[in-house]
């Protein structure tokens, strides 16, 4: 067994895959290591009764046509072979509220014509709104990360709508331009994507969120495993490897640099680069071990507050709704109240008005019949809830070692929640229950037991004004080798934010600008090497 590597990557998140292809293709041997059987951190998916397939986080994409983000950072390691399947552009969300359904469209005029269409008293409102939220992205564009002092003055003149609104809370801004709070409510619905209420989300986070589903919404043709697995494909085909089921117990630390890693059943690999994708607590605090770190990150780490988990329920069903259900996704609310239901999360308490995010695969991707066979539906039902153990009725969490499954308090919590969502759900759907063939669910401990992230979070620390920007990690760390990927650094969660936060990290490691490369039309991997694809090629087993 080889046990020398250029690179070790801990975590097969889309950061650390992202961060392994693009080290691969320049000519790094890199080695990538995952506690869980599939490859993907939370854009896995799972399979169930030889005939649903659920995804864990590759709900949906934003900015996926010709020259969008993703495909562009896909391209640099020439992967090109993935199509996206645009959602319906009249409503790829469609929200309801209590005597309101609001559809959001794509393209900022056509979201703009329409929330004044349906708020006319908030007109004015709106528009000074929506000016600074598309000012603020339109500005984005002069930012390179990190932010130095030297900067500001240049920013002042270049990006003055970044630099007055970009850190402060969204409700600043709603309350400057005096909007209502249905009006607010509406253009917050889709908060729950950073798991923040308007109070600590900053204006920056929501217009950054906003400009990239407006672009287009997408899903990826053959489900959402198809990304890892050709990001796993790149590696391999590039001289790496991607290891499954190999948990790192410890990162090794000597004379005060990253050198490697010990896995849980004793071995050892070495490399002068360690990349962690894993949980920014465990990394510190659990797998470098709070004696190896400086205090003062120490500190910081600890400090740091993890976003809100959610609760997901997967539901089979044996009626095809490929026919009759929009291209869409739903949000659906019993109040206006976006900021009292976090407030409630807050303290521990799982809302009494549920809010729900509602998506069915076999719709966004009607041709693939892994997702659901002709006949059948794959849907998911998601929620924001509290991450308190005592809440779930556990102690010590999976990640150290606590078995819960059979805790009838747990079991009996997970089905009562499980049993209200459904009901939630059956108002989009009437008469869903009568068509379940499987159901499940998973709550922030299921999460933690699969990727061992702290508070059984998929979005990392919690994106809030102070912990925003240039308040999150950069990848590289105050530790000589040791580098950083995923949702928790100043790249943000999600899809894209995992992936440009690989791409960052990448280019930490090699000292160049891969950003500029990549944009200017670079092309590090040879598509010809790739082996992934074609008709019989099965992305989840090409990620295992």
């Amino acid at each position: 067994m080889d046990t020398n590597w250029d690179v070790i990557v801990v975590g097969s998140g889309l950061g650390g895959l992202t961060a392994g292809a693009y080290l691969a293709t320049n000519g790094k041997r890199v080695l990538v290591l995952e506690h869980h059987y599939v490859a993907g951190g939370n854009s896995h998916v799972f399979r169930r009764m030889k005939k649903f397939e659920f995804d864990v986080g590759v709900h949906y994409l934003g900015d996926c046509g010709p020259g969008g983000g993703i495909p562009t950072i896909l391209h640099g390691v020439g992967v090109d072979s993935i199509e996206f399947i645009e959602m319906d552009p009249d409503g790829f969300d469609t929200v309801l509220f209590p005597g309101l359904t609001f559809k959001v469209p794509k393209g900022w005029d056509r979201y703009r014509e329409r929330l004044v269409a349906t708020f006319p008293d908030d007109e004015t409102a709106l528009h000074r709104c929506l000016d600074v939220l598309e000012n603020v992205v339109a500005e984005m564009v002069r930012v390179r990360l990190p932010v130095e002092p030297a900067d500001v003055p240049r920013l002042a003149r270049e990006a003055p709508h970044f630099l007055k609104w970009g850190l402060r809370p969204l409700s600043d801004l709603f309350d400057e331009c005096g909007l209502g709070q249905k009006a607010r409510a509406v253009l917050v619905a889709e908060s729950g994507d950073y798991a923040s209420p308007p109070s600590r989300a900053p204006v920056l986070l929501h217009a950054a969120l906003m400009d990239h589903y407006l672009k287009g919404a997408y899903y990826p043709r053959g489900g959402g495993q198809v990304i890892p697995a050709r990001l796993v494909d790149v590696i391999r085909a590039n001289g790496g490897e991607v290891r499954t089921r190999a948990t790192v117990e410890r990162i090794i630390i000597e004379d005060g640099r990253a050198c490697g890693v010990r896995l849980a059943g004793g071995a050892e690999f070495r490399a002068p680069v360690v990349v962690s994708n894993a949980d920014l607590k465990r990394t510190f605090l659990e797998l470098i071990g709070r004696e190896h770190a400086p205090a003062e990150i120490v500190e910081k780490v600890d400090a740091y507050r993890m976003a809100l988990p959610l609760f997901c329920v997967y539901l089979g069903l044996d009626i095809d709704l490929r026919e009759t259900m929009p291209n869409t996704n739903y949000l659906l609310y019993d109040t206006f109240d976006i900021e009292g239901m976090y407030a409630q999360c807050y303290e521990g308490k799982v809302p009494q008005e549920l809010m729900l995010f509602i998506t069915v695969a076999s719709v966004k991707d009607p041709e693939t019949e892994a997702i659901a066979p002709k006949g059948c539906t794959s849907m998911e039902v998601m929620t924001i809830v509290p991450p308190d153990y005592r809440l779930w009725a556990v102690e010590d969490g999976p990640a150290h070692g606590e078995k819960y499954h059979r805790n009838p308090d747990y079991r009996a919590f997970k089905d009562h929640l499980t049993e209200a969502m459904i009901d939630g759900a059956e108002r989009i759907v009437p008469g869903l229950r009568e068509h379940i063939i499987w159901k499940e669910a998973a709550s922030p401990v299921t999460q933690e037991r699969y990727t061992l992230s702290t508070g059984g979070t998929s979005y990392g620390i919690e994106i809030a004004t102070d912990q925003f920007g240039p308040h999150r990690p950069s990848p590289a760390t105050a530790i000589p080798g040791l580098y950083l990927a995923g949702a928790s650094t100043m790249y943000g969660h999600g899809i894209s934010g995992a992936m440009r936060g690989g791409v960052g990290c990448a280019a930490a490691v090699l000292g160049r600008d891969l950003f500029g490369e990549v944009g200017a039309g670079a092309v590090f991997g040879d598509p010809a090497r790739l082996t992934s694809g074609g008709p019989d090629w099965d992305p989840w087993e090409a990620s295992r």
